[in-house]
């Protein structure tokens, strides 16, 4: 994996051929507040423009650096992954993607080298031929009733998703360095709910006679927590606590109640 502290700076989004300038500003305000930087204009109608400047509301300098070329083809050099955006079906059938499955894998690739996102002119999308520089589409699932998306939301709906992935994948690591004790086996899951309901049972708030589905929805709440070797030592010994308080044992007096 190349040395990328951030594989969200190694995403390109591309636009092709975008009529209206206000639309590269927003797209590019759409990238900056979701952390994308590498922007791109295919024959862009009219570039550099101050009503581009002016959507984009304090994201210019992707305006400044944007690269402008003549053809996709051009954009793409150094892209190991295209993904391209369509809102029509295709008779050549391409891998579709929703725009969470896309995020996930972009951010995979990105892992090892550049990836594209190629959107469309807001008026007719991609030609086939475009289509044909992508590994894959990916498709917003907007209302068939009314599918018009503006291109500036078409690139927010996309940044969001790519933001989303990359924090899921900087909670996990995290989580992975703070979890430094092995996950609880099923003995001692078995340890612990022998333990709560024997303790359940000498406080009272569980009726042997009558236990009806209480350790059955204890038993569910701790495995839905997904408990570690430490987290499950710590509850037993709080149960223990209790237990020696009740007994009159190290914890305190007998409980005279």
């Amino acid at each position: 994996m190349l040395a990328m502290d951030n594989p969200l700076r190694r995403i390109r989004v591309v636009l092709v051929e975008p009529t209206h300038p206000g639309n590269i500003g927003a797209a590019a305000r759409a990238m900056k507040t979701m952390g994308l930087h590498n922007l791109a204009l295919v024959r862009p109608h009219e570039f550099p423009c101050a009503a581009a400047t002016a959507m984009a509301a304090g994201a210019d300098d992707l305006l400044v650096r944007a690269q402008v070329a003549d053809s996709l083809q051009e954009t793409l050099g150094g892209c190991g992954w295209v993904i391209g955006t369509s809102a029509r079906t295709r008779t050549i059938p391409w891998p579709v993607h929703d725009p969470r499955e896309a995020a996930g894998r972009a951010l995979a690739m990105a892992g090892e080298a550049e990836v594209a996102v190629v959107f469309g002119r807001e008026h007719a999308g991609l030609t086939n031929d475009e289509l044909e520089l992508c590994q894959a589409v990916v498709r917003i699932p907007s209302d068939p009733d009314f599918g018009s998306l503006n291109l500036g939301a078409a690139v927010q709906v996309l940044a969001y998703e790519l933001r989303m992935q990359w924090l899921a994948g900087q909670q996990a690591a995290a989580v992975e360095m703070v979890n430094d004790a092995p996950p609880a086996t099923s003995d001692d899951m078995a340890r612990l709910y022998a333990h709560l309901e024997e303790t359940m049972i000498e406080t009272g708030f569980l009726d042997p006679v009558k236990p009806r589905r209480l350790m059955r929805r204890v038993r569910r709440l701790f495995n839905r927590a997904g408990l570690d070797r430490n987290e499950v030592n710590i509850i037993r010994g709080f149960l223990t606590a209790v237990q020696d308080r009740r007994r009159g044992g190290p914890g305190g007096a007998a409980d005279q109640t």
